[in-house]
């Protein structure tokens, strides 16, 4: 009798294990491109695990690297969501490497945000502009317009992330050029500028490069006004936000579910949330603008510029931005690399 007695209370451990640990599995997510130095993705992380228990490592994929590595684990997935620039997450649909799934709030996504089937949708957007350490400037002044960019006394202070690579490099070269007087039919303008601006030794990091900025070692940067914010405003560091004189763009930041993912319903939950109030409230704490206005606080609000200045922020069409990147890349590594 106590033989079987401890059988069973053995087998009844050995079950509860296999539940528990099958439950634990469940609660586990991946995200490709979710870098805690990026748009404060290490808060929302923490959100998610505190509000529904999922789980998500860090991940520091820039959006190329990301629609890489899912093309090429297209027959066995290992991501279960996805977060990239909207041009590339064009290109995940076009690859057939994501799901088809609206997630909560759906209806209050703008058209032209999203994909009406549900392939990618925006969850905030950024603007393009100067990321700048004043205090690693030295003498210099505080950059005010693309043109000011290329007088000798920025020689070794600019830089910009990989626009053959990093979305927000392709997004920059985008502004610059259209600041320019180009289009998304025409680069001139932008590859012009960037081979005037190797006259000043730009430095062209593959990766987020908040921390370089906060330390000096990139006095300027071509970033979103998000990051900038978050320097000077959780960092307390002497950093300031520039929207150039000739104008810049505006960019949406989308997100979508992996095909044939590992962890579909838990990468769902991840979506849904990120869409609520509380996720929306992580990005307009962050300095981002959430896609659902009404998240926007007029505490976070008072945190931007002017809405003056955004004003020469425009949007673009961004499905032509995406078909044409490979155009631009390629002119890039021919005449400018």
């Amino acid at each position: 009798m106590k033989k079987l007695t401890f059988f069973l209370l053995l087998l009844t451990a050995i079950v509860a294990f296999n539940v528990g640990a099958t439950a634990f599995a469940g609660e586990n997510a991946i995200c490709y491109n979710c870098p805690p130095m990026w748009a404060d993705w290490a808060s929302q992380l923490k959100a998610i695990q505190k509000h529904i228990g999922i789980t998500m490592p860090h991940d520091n994929k820039n959006s190329g690297q990301t629609l890489a590595q899912l093309i090429a684990e297209k027959a066995n997935p290992v991501a279960d969501v996805a977060y990239y620039g909207v041009s590339f997450g064009i290109k995940a649909k076009e690859a057939g490497v994501v799901a088809a799934y609206k997630p909560s709030f759906w209806d209050e996504i703008p058209q032209g945000l999203k994909d009406p089937e549900g392939y990618w949708f925006t969850i905030h957007s950024g603007t393009i502009g100067f990321f700048v350490n004043k205090d690693a400037l030295g003498k210099a002044p505080v950059p005010r317009s693309w043109a000011d960019l290329l007088k000798p006394v920025y020689k070794g202070m600019i830089g910009y992330l990989d626009p053959t690579s990093a979305f927000v490099g392709y997004a920059s070269a985008v502004a610059v050029n259209m600041a320019n007087g180009g289009t998304l039919d025409n680069f001139d303008p932008g590859i012009n500028f960037f081979k005037k601006l190797k006259i000043n030794r730009p430095i062209v990091p593959k990766q987020t490069s908040y921390a370089r900025v906060i330390s000096g070692e990139i006095p300027i940067l071509f970033d979103y006004d998000f990051n900038a914010y978050r320097g000077k405003y959780k960092d307390m560091a002497n950093v300031e936000f520039v929207i150039p004189a000739e104008g810049t763009i505006v960019v949406p930041y989308v997100m979508s579910l992996v095909k044939n993912s590992p962890m579909p319903n838990e990468g769902k939950k991840v979506l849904d949330f990120i869409m609520s109030d509380e996720g929306q409230a992580v990005w307009a704490n962050a300095f981002l603008r959430p896609i659902r206005a009404s998240a926007m606080s007029p505490k976070a609000s008072a945190k931007f510029l002017p809405a003056s200045e955004y004003e020469r922020a425009k949007p673009i069409d961004y499905a032509k931005m995406a078909k044409v990147q490979n155009t631009f890349r390629d002119r890039y590594l021919e005449e400018v690399r």
